[in-house]
């Protein structure tokens, strides 16, 4: 079941205020909450400074996950009461996410990006949502996400402890590109340092001013989460770094 929390996200953003989401047990169709702030299990290990990958990834690169190896990526989880997984097969970056109110990341290790465009192509048949992430790095984080009620969100995070995660909610509403149901999309971010630009399926269709969050440069990746219903597997076809024209 969903959490009624768009008014409540428009109430934050008017206010400027940090906040914690929490859970709520009332059921609505509107945009999806940020992750219930329950610590990770205690086999779960978050990896917080850039490593660098053994392999040598060039700066801008299309990965179609055609070998198995998962060391170009670092996982952690916000929420959720049971550490989800991350696989490479079948030619698909798989997330499983076996707890409700969970939220995983797979943060691309090899770079840190100040401007960059990001793409990928996932598909999921539950109930959660999936998207970008972009500067990445001790300060916090930026992330876009598309989700099976048909509405997209986009979130400051900002790590408190390990699986704990303030996020301050940007934007949220429905889309006239997205439909409830089984996601199955192109999703795009363009991240500088003033602005945001938001795409799906190609199509953009929204810029956004983040000035206020400080943020310049950071690592890349993708997230998912689930939402009242659990397990969600959520897996992506391709991950594409594109230089900003």
């Amino acid at each position: 079941m969903k959490k009624h929390l768009f008014g409540f996200l428009l109430l934050l953003l008017s206010a400027c205020q940090t906040v914690t989401a929490t859970p709520s047990a009332k059921s609505t169709p509107t945009s999806p909450p940020p992750p219930t702030p329950i610590p990770a299990t205690p086999t779960q290990t978050f990896t917080p400074a850039p490593t660098s990958s053994p392999t040598p990834v060039p700066l801008y690169f299309s990965d179609e996950f055609n070998a198995p190896d998962t060391t170009a990526w670092n996982s952690f989880q916000t929420g959720g009461a049971t550490a989800p997984t991350l696989a490479i097969e079948n030619g698909l970056l798989r997330l499983d996410i076996p707890a409700p109110h969970t939220w995983f990341y797979a943060i691309h290790n090899a770079h840190d990006y100040q401007n960059v465009t990001i793409s990928a192509k996932f598909s999921s048949a539950h109930s959660g949502s999936a998207g970008l992430v972009c500067y990445y790095s001790k300060d916090g984080w930026l992330e876009f996400n598309l989700a099976s009620d048909g509405t997209y969100t986009v979130l400051f995070g900002q790590l408190l402890a390990e699986g704990i995660a303030n996020y301050l909610p940007i934007a949220s509403a429905a889309s006239e590109y997205l439909a409830p149901g089984a996601m199955d999309y192109e999703i795009g971010l363009t991240c500088q340092p003033d602005f945001l630009s938001l795409f799906i399926n190609g199509k953009l269709f929204r810029k956004l001013d983040v000035t206020r969050f400080k943020l310049e440069s950071g690592q890349v990746g993708v997230t998912a989460s689930s939402f009242d219903e659990a397990p969600a597997i959520v897996t992506f076809d391709w991950f594409k770094v594109d230089e900003t024209q």
